[in-house]
């Protein structure tokens, strides 16, 4: 059996029920080998989670999808990612929305993804290290909003950084057993639309989220 090629993973992704074409676009056009550690590219177009530093691992490619596909994004929106990892969901996310402020708590993760994002020139994405849990108010309001690690309730902060009618999608739960589930933001507050599928998250640190 050949090392599994970028449309491998494509179909992985379709095969779980992605359909935004124009999502799937993007992950044929990223090549996920350069958002794993080294010594893991040669898994990097399988669909599965792969490990990198502090105990972490990167989403699963069809779950990043799921997640993404969510968001239902159209190309113009102002995209506040909570979870750099690596970048890979960053990059997806910049092939479909306007702009993206992503914030990850690990800064040799932001060095790594900043180093990822500028080989391929990406240039429409903002890096910061700090707290995801309170989101990133200087950037608000954002149309949408996606965490990538679990709590069970959307942290208020986060809530109030996203425009009416702008969606969220964040795994709900304690850590290890979660719902993600997308919420669209109403004028009477944030109102849960769906499950998108059950998964595995580490946990949301941070003020607004779990002890660190």
């Amino acid at each position: 059996m050949g090392v599994a090629s970028p449309e491998d993973l494509v179909r992985a992704v379709r095969a779980a029920g992605v359909r935004d074409e124009r999502l799937l676009g993007a992950i044929r056009a990223v090549p996920r080998a350069g958002f794993v550690p080294a010594e893991q590219a040669g898994a990097a177009n399988l669909d599965r989670p792969i490990p990198i530093a502090h105990g972490l691992v990167t989403t699963q490619p069809s779950l990043t999808a799921i997640m993404i596909e969510g968001l239902a994004l159209s190309g113009d929106e102002h995209v506040l990612e909570v979870g750099t990892g690596l970048g890979f969901q960053t990059v997806l996310l910049a092939h479909l929305a306007a702009d993206v402020v992503s914030i990850e708590w690990w800064p040799d993760l932001v060095d790594q993804a900043r180093e990822n994002l500028d080989r391929l020139g990406v240039r429409n994405v903002e890096l910061l290290v700090g707290d995801g849990s309170g989101g990133v108010p200087g950037s608000a309001p954002y149309d949408a909003v996606l965490v990538s690690a679990a709590y069970p309730e959307v942290p208020p902060l986060l809530a109030g950084q996203l425009r009416i009618g702008g969606r969220l999608v964040q795994p709900i739960g304690p850590g290890g057993r979660e719902d993600v589930v997308a919420f669209r933001r109403t004028a009477s507050g944030l109102e849960r639309e769906r499950v998108l599928i059950p998964a595995r998250f580490v946990r949301l640190y941070g003020e607004y989220g779990f002890p660190p």
